[in-house]
């Protein structure tokens, strides 16, 4: 049994590097302003990024949006490094490392969008920033090796309607480390609201599809948020830096002509 559990791991571990070699071509978007993003970001601001590997392909073909990833900006909390390098300042979760904290630098060549919780109070953003701290270190069963594979499958014809649900398919923890479940988790913990609760008598006076409300209810039963969750959601404010930075178009200089 251990030499077979020790088989899986080397399999899923080779399997997770597939999927995160970048895709050829899939390289979209304008890298955001590094300089900028940095004098705009907050502690407990949502990054979601535009990701150009081939699960980051996968999970925006699955989730029919632009972004593929989503990391939680903490500010100076976790102190400077050792070595003198560049403060980690993102904590985020992927498929290979867990949980883990990153410099801002790691996003200069993506395209990001920042989402920012509204009106949250000192004491919740300190509480969201010490769950994810909390939570750095834990790494993620790679033995699950059908949950892995499963992401292969945009590469065939889905309907739309069951693309989101396809996130949903086995059991296990790389379910964790490719979806933004840990962060849905912690705005959970303080109590922020990430989509709003869909009543079916409600959703029925909205004219929300049958099939629609069954997909809205399955994602909030299992927690299975999306990077794109936070871009949707009514309760994020998305900040842009250059219109935050005091954006005039009449100071633009156009090469031929506005």
């Amino acid at each position: 049994m251990r030499q077979s559990n020790t088989a899986l791991d080397w399999l899923g571990h080779k399997l997770a590097g597939v999927l995160l070699r970048e895709a050829p071509g899939q390289e979209d978007f304008i890298p955001s302003d590094p300089d900028a993003l940095r004098r705009t970001l907050r502690p407990g601001d949502v990054i979601l990024v535009a990701g150009s590997s081939r699960i980051a392909t996968a999970v925006k073909y699955l989730t029919r949006s632009t972004w593929s990833h989503a990391a939680l900006y903490v500010g100076d909390v976790l102190g400077a490094p050792d070595d003198g390098s560049e403060r980690h300042t993102l904590i985020e979760v992927v498929l290979d490392a867990g949980c883990r904290s990153v410099p801002l630098s790691s996003l200069a060549r993506f395209h990001t969008r920042i989402c920012r919780p509204v009106g949250l109070t000192d004491g919740d953003r300190d509480e969201l920033i010490n769950f994810m701290i909390s939570r750095l270190g834990i790494r993620y069963d790679m033995r699950n090796i059908v949950d892995l594979a499963r992401y292969l499958l945009p590469t065939l014809p889905v309907p739309s309607r069951w693309r989101r649900r396809m996130i949903a398919l086995g059991s296990g923890e790389p379910t964790r480390a490719i979806c933004s479940t840990l962060l849905a988790e912690a705005f959970g913990h303080i109590g922020y609201p990430i989509l709003p609760r869909i009543e079916q008598g409600a959703a029925v006076k909205r004219g929300i599809s049958s099939w629609r409300r069954q997909e809205l209810m399955h994602i909030r039963h299992h927690s299975l948020y999306a990077p794109a969750d936070f871009d949707i959601s009514p309760y994020f404010e998305i900040v842009k830096p250059t219109l935050e930075e005091g954006f005039n178009y009449k100071g633009l200089t156009w090469v031929d002509g506005p």
